[in-house]
């Protein structure tokens, strides 16, 4: 293989001369095709730098989890002939590749959720890649991949390798279970605890388990957090923007039955302490739970080797010795698919019927810098990185879902669950534009004060009923509008 270096400046220089000029003239989907190809073929053609050391920023999980060390030595072995070198960027994982890039400070390849790594591709921060080329590209569903394209000027691009599924899932310990639950809490004799399969059940379990030890508590969950709370408003018809998530002039927050949801989330708040007002529940749930203060929270897969070292940590400082308590943590720690809403959005209704829960979730994948001067060779790392087999690794050691379907098959239960929850609609993956990023504030100053209604003297809420929930919903929605189309 010749020697291949050239500026990742001049490199960035060429992708945005051809993209400013393969849409004009695009009549027809060969000439789209052809467009798009000879756009990645100038920056990929297959001839590997030598010689190289690709700097990659990983996920910080990974990292502490021992996994990215795993993944970045079997690919030092099997290019080591190249002399191409993978080494931890040492850098922070929420660096900000637009403002770093140009002046040569970031990595060469970086993994982050697609709404994240979408921002740069609109500033043409990452290139467009020849995603056909890659060994995974028929094993990843079309809806893995919808969160890494573009479109510019006719012509499809994709910006982003899909690794992992991330949405959210309930997390419960098995062992906190009351003493014949079987009889009390599995009314339809399924062998599935009953507040693992409904809301409804869940906060009266949570209820019961407070009133008994007030030390104690049943779910719990930072309410303020949009993206895990935002998915009980598109269970009943809200979505972020319109047309698929691509119209930001169309914010839907409030949209169908959304104030259903935020009720269901007032009234959970009832059921936790006032450190569901902020996120005080996050950081803490990994020892709580392993601790037995709660039974049970939402996180996402790749949390699970968390929890259990937290659960197997616990055991030991009761006496278990390291290994017994490793199997007893991964006997009892649960993580599993979302309970079903109740209809009506009242859980005291004991009639209402019960709908699916739909989640936020995100496409966590690669992508290579605009900036590299290694191109090809990041293009390998990714191609080895997405392979069967470290896809299988990753999730053996950090419990992910893997974004490829022969590896998600491989993987377990939970992976599958994912990929039907993506494929039946249950999972609303986080838009890939620019907009996104303003949806957070007031998102979460909505949520507090939704949670804060619990702590509250019933004649001072601020949501009395579901016209005000109605109101408070269209009232976010619309500062998410100023903040994206008026004060930008």
């Amino acid at each position: 293989m010749k020697k291949r270096l050239i500026s990742g400046v001049l490199l960035a220089a060429m992708m945005l001369t051809s993209l400013a000029g393969c849409g004009a003239a695009t009549d027809s989907k060969e000439e789209a095709q052809a467009s798009k190809d000879t756009v990645t073929g100038a920056i990929f053609d297959g001839t590997l730098e030598e010689n190289v050391t690709i700097r990659v920023l990983e996920n910080d999980t990974a990292i502490s989890k021992g996994y990215f060390q795993e993944l970045i030595d079997a690919f030092n072995a099997e290019y080591a002939q190249y002399g191409i070198t993978a080494v931890d960027a040492n850098m922070d994982q929420y660096l900000d590749l637009a403002n770093d890039g140009p002046y040569g400070y970031g990595p060469d390849v970086l993994y982050q959720a697609n709404d994240v790594l979408m921002q740069y591709a609109q500033g043409k921060h990452i290139y467009p890649l020849p995603v056909e080329s890659l060994e995974c590209y028929e094993q990843v569903p079309e809806e893995a991949w919808e969160a890494y394209k573009t479109n510019v000027e006719g012509s499809e691009y994709y910006c982003g390798v899909p690794v992992n599924i991330q949405a959210p899932m309930l997390y419960y310990r098995k062992d906190l279970l009351p003493e014949g639950w079987e009889n009390t809490w599995d009314k339809d004799a399924n062998g599935v605890p009953d507040m693992t399969e409904n809301w409804r059940d869940m906060y009266l379990f949570s209820k019961e388990r407070h009133a008994e030890d007030s030390a104690k508590y049943g779910y719990m969950k930072s309410i303020y957090d949009v993206y895990f709370s935002s998915g009980f408003l598109f269970s009943y018809g809200a979505y972020v923007f319109g047309d698929e998530n691509t119209d930001t002039t169309d914010i839907g927050f409030a949209a169908g039955d959304a104030e259903k949801g935020a009720y269901v989330l007032q009234q959970l708040a009832g059921v936790m302490n006032e450190d569901c007002l902020d996120d005080t529940i996050t950081t803490n749930a990994y020892s709580r739970l392993g601790d037995g203060t709660y039974f049970a929270t939402l996180s996402t897969p790749d949390m699970y080797s968390t929890f259990l070292d937290e659960l197997a940590k616990d055991y030991e400082k009761n006496g278990k010795d390291a290994n017994e308590a490793m199997e007893l943590a991964k006997e009892n720690l649960v993580m599993t698919g979302l309970p079903k809403l109740p209809e009506s959005g009242d859980l005291e209704d004991e009639e209402t019927a019960t709908i699916d829960t739909v989640s936020m979730g995100g496409m966590n994948g690669y992508a290579i810098s605009a900036y590299t001067q290694a191109p090809n060779a990041c293009l390998a790392f990714v191609d080895f990185a997405t392979s069967y087999k470290m896809m299988m690794k990753r999730s053996e050691l950090l419990g992910v879902a893997p974004a490829r379907a022969d590896a998600a098959k491989d993987a377990g239960e939970v992976s599958a669950d994912l990929f039907d929850r993506l494929h039946n609609n249950q999972i609303v993956l986080m838009p890939s534009v620019d907009g996104v990023s303003q949806i957070w504030t007031p998102g979460q100053t909505f949520f507090i004060d939704v949670a804060k209604d619990a702590f509250r003297p019933e004649n001072e809420r601020k949501y009395k009923d579901m016209a005000a929930l109605k109101d408070g919903l269209t009232d976010m929605s619309q500062q998410i509008y100023d903040a994206i189309n008026t004060l930008q």
